[in-house]
């Protein structure tokens, strides 16, 4: 790897898209554990773009049962506009979350500056609900529904929104790792003939199978951007405990890392999300610090770091050096 190719990190310390209170300071957790260190070492150009400030709306009543409507609608508007800017720039970006209704700003940005990309979203939910589907109201479970065009007659017009519309089509999503999926959201799956492998896919045909048939799906027509929307919670909770939604029966550590190391190969990532880390929801230090330094794996893996070692700074196998100090005694 060259130093032709620079990655920017960008922290959204943002928490509104759901109820608990600690996601916010992701960014900081994942920095900690000694992201732009490792990303460095794999002979990357790295640009920190610091933390965005988001404003909290004064009077922001529930829409529709939807909570902090302006809030969440304004820090996704500022975040779009960064992204945007980012990729244009020619960097490929990692976006720290935050909670994951971020994805709505982080996507929307990134197809501002590439129309054609396509999405691979892993997490352990769909977060296709939209206002009127969703049991909880919380926006982290609603961002793919503010990006699809099909889902354009579904979606009312929620306050702090009308900067965005749909702009992705389902047959250019894939989505891995579910295992707790909404009635509403298992609806929209069926009838929009998404792509999708849940857990039990995953046991049934195994990583490799699932690397193969999703990155076909979305670039056998043609090769063109990819956008992982990685939620830490797509983890088995024993990996990733430090998180608001865990639930049982997740991906191993080796399935999430091939699962970066076979988007990273395609050449084609161009940005990448990763959310849901929860420094404040971990039982112990050791637990906060294992899934953040699990989130520093994932977004290496992205970036390509192999599990063979890095093979880019020796050009040659050492040869014996005779040391003439040693054949003087």
């Amino acid at each position: 790897m060259s130093y032709y190719k620079s990655v920017a990190v960008l922290g959204a310390p943002f928490s509104r898209g759901q109820k608990r209170g600690g996601v916010e300071h992701g960014p900081k957790a994942i920095r900690d554990a000694g992201l732009l260190e490792r990303l460095s070492g794999l002979d990357y150009a790295v640009h920190d773009f610091g933390d965005l400030s988001f404003h909290h709306v004064e009077k922001d009543e529930p829409y529709m049962d939807v909570k902090f409507p302006r809030t969440v609608g304004a820090a996704n508007k500022t975040l779009s506009g960064a992204v945007s800017r980012a990729v244009g720039a020619g960097h490929t970006l990692v976006m720290l979350g935050g909670d994951h209704s971020l994805a709505i700003g982080s996507v929307a940005g990134h197809a501002q500056q590439c129309p054609d990309l396509c999405l691979i979203w892993v997490d352990a939910h769909a977060d296709i609900n939209t206002p009127m589907s969703s049991p909880s109201g919380n926006l982290h479970g609603q961002p793919v529904a503010f990006m699809l065009k099909e889902l354009q007659d579904k979606m009312p017009d929620i306050p702090g929104f009308s900067w965005t519309k749909p702009f992705l089509s389902s047959r250019d999503l894939v989505y891995i790792g579910l295992r707790d999926v909404d009635p509403g959201e298992y609806q929209i799956l069926k009838d929009l003939n998404i792509q999708y492998f849940t857990m039990r896919d995953i046991d049934r045909l195994g990583i490799q199978r699932v690397m193969e048939v999703s990155l076909d799906h979305l670039l056998s027509r043609k090769q063109r951007p990819i956008h992982l929307s990685f939620d830490v919670d797509a983890f088995d909770p024993s990996l990733a405990p430090a998180t608001g939604t865990p639930v049982n029966g997740g991906l191993t550590y080796r399935e999430g890392i091939y699962i970066t190391e076979e988007i990273h190969n395609t050449g084609l990532l161009s940005v990448m999300d990763l959310v849901e880390v929860n420094p404040m929801l971990g039982a112990t230090r050791q637990a906060v610090e294992a899934t953040a330094s699990l989130a520093v794996d994932v977004i290496a893996s992205s970036l390509g770091q192999t599990r063979e070692g890095a093979h880019a700074s020796i050009d040659e196998i050492p040869s014996v050096k005779v040391d003439t100090e040693q054949l003087r005694l």
